[in-house]
């Protein structure tokens, strides 16, 4: 559901609670979800060097099972996804035909039967799940498998920051120092069943929690307890755009859209053309690999502000009195102290230290320093 469609906003099943803790709620996707709680700024940098804890339950849940269910996501998606080893995750895209990004998904392969049945979870953005359904079921067509609208069934939980580990192991026996970056294991959390993924958008060390929505509030509730000795806080959309912002994560709709192919986006390393089978957008994204090899229209780049003006999505990036590029997200960085953007540049001026770029901001160009993404890096 989009949220120009006249429909009555979601809630999640944390809705009431996050009124409770005064939370400012925000329309996105067609959900009505927490924009802040108190201050952006603290909420972000308690995930930097604390702990912070999201509902992420607008995300979109798609299964897809069935003996043929790696082939038919080999088929529908950009990545090898039969290669995927159970209980592991990937980032991958979705592409059109001729190439352009439908949206950028994270797939967990959750099981696989003795009869050979393989059950994978696909979870896409909110403003992209019922795009990323349709377009799975058109593609499952000849194919052994069921694509499955779940986003009903799941409630999403993230808890991020360096503490984070330390506060989820209070509450479960699961094996948290064997979990890898970017995989999965069913535990139980507080006494709650779920499906516990070290993954995230922040840039931090983290789980995301997926439980039925009737579990929500009990397993929301166990987290705040445990981790208040930790200075956990209940963590809006606000800090999680400036957390992914600086761990230059794109987000789709500003550095991710139709008009552009991974590779377009700095992001070709996700198309696999050496898997088994055709997939949708091959053709295209050939080309693209060629063209971005050879000579790049515009690259995505960090910019840095020398002084205080913050630049916004569809600002000018300028040089010499010329626009040679779009600012495509743009915030002030807690952690760096400066306003920050990532941009499409045209490549040559997208070394880093190039001098004399800009952001035309209301008619002033302002002086921003050219660097390489991501303009913040956790140490491990």
């Amino acid at each position: 559901m989009s949220s120009t469609e006249p429909f009555e906003k979601r809630r999640t099943a944390l809705d009431a609670l996050h009124r409770a803790l005064g939370a400012t709620m925000t329309d996105f996707a067609g959900w009505d979800m927490p924009l802040r709680y108190g201050s952006e700024r603290d909420e972000h940098l308690a995930v930097r060097t604390r702990a912070g804890l999201f509902d992420l339950s607008h995300m979109g849940e798609i299964t897809v099972t069935g003996p043929q269910a790696a082939a038919l996501l080999d088929h529908a998606l950009v990545g090898n996804l039969g290669s995927l080893k159970v209980g592991r995750a990937r980032y991958t895209m979705i592409c059109q035909a001729d190439g352009g990004i439908l949206d950028d998904l994270i797939v967990y392969r959750l099981a696989e039967t003795e009869a050979g049945s393989s059950h994978y979870m696909v979870v896409a953005n909110a403003s992209n799940a019922q795009v990323v359904l349709d377009a799975l079921t058109e593609r499952s067509s000849g194919f052994d498998a069921e694509v499955r609208d779940d986003r009903d069934a799941y409630a999403l939980i993230a808890v991020q920051g360096p503490r984070s580990p330390g506060i989820l192991k209070s509450l479960t026996d699961a094996d948290l120092d064997g979990l890898k970056y970017y995989a999965g294991l069913p535990g139980t959390v507080a006494g709650v069943p779920a499906l516990i993924a070290r993954t995230g958008y922040t840039g931090e060390d983290g789980f995301e929690l997926f439980v039925r929505p009737e579990h929500a509030v009990e397993l929301w509730q166990a987290l705040s307890k445990a981790g208040e000795g930790d200075g956990l806080v209940p963590c809006g959309l606000s800090c999680r755009d400036t957390l992914r912002l600086e761990a230059g994560m794109p987000l789709y709709g500003h550095e991710l859209n139709t008009s552009l192919t991974p590779f377009d986006a700095g992001l070709g390393r996700v198309v696999k053309f050496d898997k088994e089978g055709d997939f949708v957008g091959r053709a295209a994204l050939v080309q693209a690999a060629e063209r971005a090899g050879q000579n790049p229209p515009r690259v995505l780049v960090g910019l840095v502000a020398e002084g205080r003006r913050v630049p916004r999505a569809g600002y000018a990036v300028v040089a010499g009195g010329e626009v040679i590029g779009e600012v495509t997200s743009g915030a002030p960085s807690p952690t760096l102290g400066k306003p920050i953007a990532m941009a499409y540049v045209d490549a040559a001026h997208s070394a880093p230290g190039t001098p004399g770029v800009g952001v035309d901001i209301r008619g002033s160009h302002e002086p921003y320093e050219v660097v390489a993404l991501p303009f913040y890096k956790r140490q491990k």
